[in-house]
């Protein structure tokens, strides 16, 4: 490496860079050293860090500008604390849980040690301008569950490029010149995703640079049981650029060597912020001094001579080598000394900082538990079981480092203990209680949806307007033309998915629009369904709202580890310092065959808290939640009536403006002796079985559901059932699956149980998916006659007389 110039003032820029490197080096891996010891010591939980990648991560460090985003994985401290996005004391915040978000500002103490994130937002829920900073996005354990985001953060840049008026106050984008890091453990890119990505990224030419931190193994599992071939470079050579095709440039380079280094990411950065080109650096010979995790030692699993060689070939130690073999004539760049000394005040930094969190840490909850003994033995003076009170008293005081849920449980037994005790002490620890509980409430449970003013519940019902003289259309016209006044008016939305493109969707849902507003725009995708979420989460995350559109719904099992695991969950794991709006669209419900069920729903539910998932009946309902999402920030899953794209529907004239309204059921028939609960194309068939009801006597009251999640704020179905007083919860996916969690939301949240004169029931479909055909849906799913008999034999158990046996 040379100097910058030849003058001496250059020299010394140049000098100060290398020692400031590293000092950030030494400061990290004495941080990786101290958090171990804090674990193998009881005061954290769990450690994971980022030893051995210490100099790579410096050098990509260099090329990172603000308005850059980084999506990467738990062994990034050394790059976080080169941008100047983490603080010693804030690692050392994380290690221990702290949950004040001015000590811990990546997760509040939500997420495991080494897991970092910028905010994004300000306090109101609005959105910084994130040219203005240095970007993180939310990191996630899953491995290689960051790579699919990834795409989208890259592809931001590329749309702004492309549709610059998308952001004319460049708060997320300067001409589309960002660039999306990526990093990620060798064994990880064993993963689906990971080949996912990189080939999306190669089709899409994203400015996105991948760094591979390659220390040749899995934990415990090396790089023969990972991959085909060990030189991943070699691996991945398929995806080179070359003359004739597009693909990504490729580096590879040694951890240990930091000239490379410099070099690698020089180049890399050139060619992704200038070209828009993909790259890709292959950094061989990590080391890990401390192994995978405090779960274990990594003696167990590598040899004496590697562990040797990971002594010899340690990043630092290789680069305090070349700083003292540095010979620019007689200019030298530090002496043994000098290195020292930055060595001993960087031990002494880390532990004043470690030391520091820990009593940040410790303070208020020993403070907590002060208060709490003092109201504790203020009811132990009052009450006649003083001696079993104070029993629990010291046991607690002789807590030294007690968790809170240490005092909380004392003072939970303490409420059971004295039970039946009319005291004033205890009502004084019982409104201490309650107002500690609230404060709990929002460390811990706070931000699973947005908090701010653009939450669903904020957004005014719009109903659509419809001209005197009727005009009836095919519902995917009335969704087409929806769309089209939702791109005509929002130049940041932007929809991409099989299909979606040239062809305007399976169901011309999109036809024309394409042409009408660029590729850019409404664009077709391969058959990736990951990373077609993954688009959305990164795009989402810089100020564009995407729609991803995933064909059918049963397909959207392939992305539902990324919808679950990082859409779902990132306001809830940033408390509120970051969303991603994604809309993701597809379609199901009552199709036919074992692959096209389309009802995969209690899987769903159950993994996406955190979202919304909503099953409008009609396309109409489909265009109004279009509508009111893209004026709310929380993502969502719209599942449109595949069935329904023909059926003839009314045509609004205010399109693009009504809103279907999130979280409220439809009553869409009226009726006095049962109250029967769906949604989606099963309304339909419900509907006709609720007309043959009434010829045999039976008034059924029909609700549409709309919106699984959120469910029926109202609580509109209570109080239909107070007037009806029985309930048929009818679903066309397996038993227990939407209709278990439909009879928990009426009967235990809305305390339907109260008003119900007979057992409630469920109609479903079979515990296997749908055979093929009419047939297969027929005798796989409810039909007309399944619900109609079923709800017959309810009628007929509360009133015999009035209902004979049909059998």
């Amino acid at each position: 490496m040379q100097t910058q110039t030849e003058n001496k003032l250059s020299f010394q820029e140049f000098k100060n860079q290398i020692l400031e490197d590293y000092r950030i080096a030494q400061l990290s891996r004495e941080t990786s050293l101290l958090g171990r010891r804090e674990v193998l010591t009881g005061k954290a939980k769990f450690g994971i860090f980022g030893d051995g990648k210490e100099i790579p991560q410096i050098a990509m460090s260099r090329v990172f500008k603000n308005g850059d985003f980084r999506s990467g994985y738990y062994r990034d401290q050394t790059f976080m604390l080169a941008i100047g996005q983490l603080s010693l004391s804030a690692f050392f915040a994380q290690l221990y849980a702290n949950t004040d978000l001015e000590k811990e500002p990546a997760s509040g103490g939500r997420q495991m040690t080494s897991h970092f994130a910028t905010r994004s937002l300000n306090e109101d829920g609005s959105w910084k301008k994130l040219t203005d900073q240095k970007n993180s996005s939310s990191d996630i354990s899953p491995t290689s569950g960051q790579m699919p985001r990834l795409l989208g953060l890259a592809q931001a840049s590329k749309y702004y490029r492309q549709v610059p008026e998308a952001d004319e106050n460049q708060n997320f984008s300067v001409t589309g010149n960002e660039i999306a890091f990526g990093t990620i453990g060798d064994a990880s890119t064993s993963e689906g995703p990971f080949w996912e990505t990189i080939n999306a990224g190669g089709v899409l030419q994203v400015p996105m640079i991948v760094s591979i931190w390659d220390d040749g193994y899995g934990i415990s599992v090396p790089a023969k049981y990972q991959r085909t071939k060990s030189n991943l470079s070699e691996l991945l050579s398929g995806f080179e650029q070359n003359e004739d095709e597009r693909g990504y440039k490729i580096f590879t380079v040694k951890a240990w060597d930091y000239p490379g280094l410099i070099a690698a990411y020089q180049e890399a950065e050139k060619w992704a912020r200038e070209e828009h080109t993909p790259c890709i650096v292959h950094v061989r010979e990590c080391t890990q001094p401390q192994g995978h995790s405090t779960s274990g030692s990594h003696e167990r699993y590598k040899s004496e001579e590697r562990l040797n060689w990971e002594k010899e070939f340690d990043g630092i130690a290789k680069f305090k080598e070349w700083i003292l073999n540095f010979d620019a004539g007689d200019e030298k760049l530090a002496t043994e000394e000098e290195l020292a000394k930055i060595e001993e005040e960087a031990k002494k930094e880390v532990k004043a900082a470690q030391k520091q969190a820990w009593e940040d840490y410790l303070n208020p909850v020993l403070a907590l538990k002060e208060e709490a003994i003092q109201l504790l033995t203020q009811v132990a003076n009052e009450s006649s079981n003083k001696s079993f009170i104070e029993t629990e008293i010291q046991s607690l005081k002789g807590k030294q480092v007690p968790f809170k849920k240490d005092i909380y449980s004392v003072v939970r037994k303490v409420f059971r203990i004295t039970r039946g005790e009319n005291l004033a002490a205890k009502t004084a620890l019982t409104s201490w209680y309650n107002s500690r509980m609230e404060v709990e409430q929002d460390i811990y449970s706070s931000h699973l949806y947005s908090q701010s003013q653009w939450s669903a519940s904020n957004i005014k019902n719009v109903a659509p307007e419809f001209p005197e003289e009727e005009h009836l259309e095919d519902g995917r016209v009335v969704l087409r033309d929806n769309f089209d006044k939702i791109f005509t008016n929002n130049p940041n939305v932007l929809i991409f998915g099989e299909d979606s493109g040239n062809i305007g969707d399976v169901n011309q849902g999109l036809e024309g629009l394409q042409e009408k507003f660029s590729e850019a725009r409404v664009s077709d995708t391969g058959i990736r369904e990951a990373t077609i979420v993954g688009q959305g989460i990164g795009m989402a995350m810089r100020g564009l709202r995407p729609i991803a559109e995933i064909q059918y719904l049963d397909y959207v099992l392939y992305g539902l580890q990324l919808m679950s695991d990082d859409l779902a969950t990132v306001q809830y794991r940033t408390k509120g310092g970051q969303k991603a709006p994604l809309i993701i669209r597809t379609r199901g419900h009552r199709l036919e065959g074992i692959w096209h069920a389309g009802s995969p729903m209690g899987g769903i539910l159950n993994l996406v808290r955190g979202m919304y998932v909503l099953v409008p009946r009609d396309l109409t309902k489909a265009a109004g939640f279009y509508n009111a999402l893209l004026q709310c920030d929380e993502p969502a899953i719209v599942v449109e009536s595949l069935n329904g794209y023909r059926l003839k529907e009314k045509m609004p004239t205010n399109l693009g403006e009504f809103t279907t309204p999130i979280g409220e059921v439809e009553v869409t028939k009226e009726g006095s002796d049962v109250t029967l609960v769906t949604y989606g194309s099963t309304w339909r068939i419900v509907n006709e079985a609720a007309k043959e009801l009434a010829q045999l006597g039976i008034d059924a009251e029909v609700i549409d559901i709309q919106s699984l999640i959120p469910f029926d704020l109202k609580q509109d179905i209570a109080k239909s059932l107070a007037k009806t007083n029985r309930l048929v919860v009818i679903d066309e996916d397996v038993p227990g699956s939407a209709s278990a969690y439909m009879m928990q939301q009426i009967l235990e949240v809305q305390n339907g149980y109260f008003h119900l004169d007979s057992k409630p029931i469920t109609i479903t479909a079979k515990d296997h998916r749908p055979a093929y055909a009419t047939d297969g849906d027929y005798f796989s799913k409810p039909s007309v006659d399944d619900i109609v008999e079923k709800v017959y034999e309810l009628m007929r158990e509360a009133k015999p007389n009035d209902f004979p046996a049909i059998y």
